[in-house]
Protein backbone atom coordinates (compact mmCIF):
# COMPACT_ATOMS: atom_id res chain seq x y z
CA UNK A 1 0.00 0.00 0.00
CA UNK A 2 1.52 3.39 -1.00
CA UNK A 3 1.66 5.89 1.50
CA UNK A 4 -0.34 8.69 -0.52
CA UNK A 5 -3.08 5.44 0.12
CA UNK A 6 -2.90 5.61 3.79
CA UNK A 7 -3.24 9.25 4.30
CA UNK A 8 -6.56 8.94 2.40
CA UNK A 9 -7.77 5.88 4.29
CA UNK A 10 -7.04 7.84 7.52
CA UNK A 11 -8.18 10.99 6.85
CA UNK A 12 -11.38 9.40 5.33
CA UNK A 13 -12.07 7.18 9.02
CA UNK A 14 -11.35 10.68 10.69
CA UNK A 15 -13.55 12.42 8.59
CA UNK A 16 -16.31 9.54 9.40
CA UNK A 17 -15.51 9.93 13.24
CA UNK A 18 -15.98 13.72 13.64
CA UNK A 19 -19.12 13.41 11.28
CA UNK A 20 -20.26 10.68 14.11
CA UNK A 21 -19.33 13.29 16.74
CA UNK A 22 -21.40 15.83 15.37
CA UNK A 23 -24.42 14.28 15.10
CA UNK A 24 -24.21 12.64 17.91
CA UNK A 25 -23.80 16.33 19.85
CA UNK A 26 -26.31 18.07 17.79
CA UNK A 27 -28.95 14.84 18.46
CA UNK A 28 -28.14 15.15 22.20
CA UNK A 29 -28.10 19.10 22.60
CA UNK A 30 -31.27 19.74 20.59
CA UNK A 31 -33.83 16.72 19.97
CA UNK A 32 -33.08 13.60 22.68
CA UNK A 33 -31.51 13.79 26.00
CA UNK A 34 -31.33 11.39 29.18
CA UNK A 35 -32.51 12.02 32.56
CA UNK A 36 -32.07 10.07 35.58
CA UNK A 37 -35.38 9.63 37.79
CA UNK A 38 -34.59 10.60 41.23
CA UNK A 39 -36.77 9.49 44.35
CA UNK A 40 -40.27 7.73 44.67
CA UNK A 41 -42.45 10.40 43.74
CA UNK A 42 -43.58 9.14 40.00
CA UNK A 43 -43.88 5.61 41.46
CA UNK A 44 -44.85 2.99 40.05
CA UNK A 45 -44.74 4.20 36.70
CA UNK A 46 -40.41 5.27 36.99
CA UNK A 47 -38.79 4.29 40.06
CA UNK A 48 -35.91 5.88 41.84
CA UNK A 49 -32.36 5.00 39.75
CA UNK A 50 -34.04 4.60 36.13
CA UNK A 51 -33.12 6.38 33.14
CA UNK A 52 -35.22 7.65 30.71
CA UNK A 53 -34.66 9.27 27.08
CA UNK A 54 -36.74 12.38 26.86
CA UNK A 55 -37.80 14.45 23.70
CA UNK A 56 -36.30 17.59 23.72
CA UNK A 57 -37.74 18.86 20.68
CA UNK A 58 -41.65 17.38 20.55
CA UNK A 59 -42.72 21.10 22.42
CA UNK A 60 -40.98 23.31 19.64
CA UNK A 61 -43.72 22.47 17.55
CA UNK A 62 -46.53 20.99 20.37
CA UNK A 63 -48.04 21.86 23.52
CA UNK A 64 -47.86 19.74 26.64
CA UNK A 65 -50.84 17.39 26.65
CA UNK A 66 -52.48 16.07 29.80
CA UNK A 67 -51.10 12.84 31.20
CA UNK A 68 -47.32 13.41 29.17
CA UNK A 69 -44.88 12.43 31.67
CA UNK A 70 -42.39 15.87 31.35
CA UNK A 71 -39.16 16.62 32.41
CA UNK A 72 -38.67 20.10 34.67
CA UNK A 73 -35.76 22.23 34.78
CA UNK A 74 -35.10 24.07 37.35
CA UNK A 75 -31.76 25.88 38.89
CA UNK A 76 -30.76 23.14 41.27
CA UNK A 77 -32.56 20.14 40.02
CA UNK A 78 -34.76 18.68 37.48
CA UNK A 79 -37.74 16.97 38.33
CA UNK A 80 -39.52 14.57 36.26
CA UNK A 81 -43.43 14.95 36.56
CA UNK A 82 -46.55 14.34 35.15
CA UNK A 83 -49.24 16.96 33.47
CA UNK A 84 -52.49 17.22 35.24
CA UNK A 85 -53.87 20.27 33.84
CA UNK A 86 -53.01 23.13 31.08
CA UNK A 87 -53.31 26.71 31.46
CA UNK A 88 -56.56 28.26 31.89
CA UNK A 89 -58.16 25.18 33.52
CA UNK A 90 -59.32 24.62 37.14
CA UNK A 91 -58.54 21.91 39.29
CA UNK A 92 -60.13 20.77 42.26
CA UNK A 93 -59.06 17.23 43.71
CA UNK A 94 -61.50 16.01 46.14
CA UNK A 95 -60.27 12.80 48.02
CA UNK A 96 -59.29 10.46 45.45
CA UNK A 97 -61.61 12.18 42.47
CA UNK A 98 -59.60 14.88 40.21
CA UNK A 99 -62.12 17.40 38.86
CA UNK A 100 -60.44 19.72 36.17
CA UNK A 101 -63.16 22.91 34.85
CA UNK A 102 -65.57 21.11 37.43
CA UNK A 103 -65.73 17.22 35.03
CA UNK A 104 -64.50 14.35 36.74
CA UNK A 105 -60.81 13.04 35.32
CA UNK A 106 -60.35 9.72 35.39
CA UNK A 107 -56.59 8.72 36.29
CA UNK A 108 -55.96 5.78 34.40
CA UNK A 109 -52.67 6.18 35.14
CA UNK A 110 -53.14 5.84 38.69
CA UNK A 111 -53.90 3.17 41.01
CA UNK A 112 -56.57 2.67 43.42
CA UNK A 113 -54.46 3.34 46.53
CA UNK A 114 -52.54 6.30 45.28
CA UNK A 115 -55.90 8.26 44.13
CA UNK A 116 -57.13 7.95 47.82
CA UNK A 117 -53.66 9.39 49.31
CA UNK A 118 -54.19 12.54 46.83
CA UNK A 119 -55.74 14.48 50.07
CA UNK A 120 -58.13 17.62 49.06
CA UNK A 121 -56.63 20.63 46.93
CA UNK A 122 -58.48 23.03 45.45
CA UNK A 123 -60.24 24.81 43.54
CA UNK A 124 -57.49 26.15 41.99
CA UNK A 125 -57.08 28.53 38.49
CA UNK A 126 -53.82 27.64 36.44
CA UNK A 127 -52.75 30.77 34.92
CA UNK A 128 -52.09 30.99 31.10
CA UNK A 129 -48.61 29.42 30.19
CA UNK A 130 -48.51 27.77 33.22
CA UNK A 131 -48.81 24.34 33.79
CA UNK A 132 -50.01 22.11 37.19
CA UNK A 133 -48.10 19.03 37.42
CA UNK A 134 -47.90 16.03 39.97
CA UNK A 135 -45.75 12.79 40.93
CA UNK A 136 -48.09 9.19 40.38
CA UNK A 137 -46.81 8.61 43.97
CA UNK A 138 -48.98 11.32 45.63
CA UNK A 139 -48.24 10.78 49.43
CA UNK A 140 -44.94 11.90 49.15
CA UNK A 141 -44.47 13.76 45.79
CA UNK A 142 -43.65 17.65 45.55
CA UNK A 143 -45.58 18.84 42.86
CA UNK A 144 -47.75 21.89 41.89
CA UNK A 145 -49.78 21.53 45.49
CA UNK A 146 -47.11 21.45 47.67
CA UNK A 147 -43.29 22.84 46.65
CA UNK A 148 -42.91 23.64 42.78
CA UNK A 149 -46.46 25.78 41.89
CA UNK A 150 -47.06 26.48 38.88
CA UNK A 151 -44.97 25.12 36.30
CA UNK A 152 -44.19 28.21 33.01
CA UNK A 153 -44.23 26.33 29.74
CA UNK A 154 -40.56 27.70 29.36
CA UNK A 155 -39.33 25.40 32.43
CA UNK A 156 -40.57 22.18 30.44
CA UNK A 157 -37.81 20.71 28.98
CA UNK A 158 -38.90 17.42 27.16
CA UNK A 159 -41.54 14.81 27.46
CA UNK A 160 -39.83 11.69 28.54
CA UNK A 161 -40.77 8.92 26.13
CA UNK A 162 -38.63 5.96 27.02
CA UNK A 163 -36.64 3.91 30.00
CA UNK A 164 -34.24 3.01 28.94
CA UNK A 165 -32.15 1.54 32.24
CA UNK A 166 -32.43 -0.97 34.19
CA UNK A 167 -32.19 -2.95 30.47
CA UNK A 168 -34.40 -5.46 31.43
CA UNK A 169 -36.72 -2.65 31.92
CA UNK A 170 -36.86 -0.99 28.58
CA UNK A 171 -40.17 0.09 27.72
CA UNK A 172 -42.23 3.54 26.76
CA UNK A 173 -43.23 5.69 29.73
CA UNK A 174 -46.91 6.74 29.66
Amino acid sequence: MTETKKKNEWFEWAKAIIIAVLIAFFIRSFIFATSIVEGESMNPTLESGERVIFNKAIYLINEPSRGDIVIIQRPFKNYVKRVIALPGETIEINGSNLFINGDKYEQSFLGEDAQRRTGNFGPIHIPENSYFVMGDNRAISKDSRNGLGFIDEDDIIGRSEFIIFPFNEWSRTR
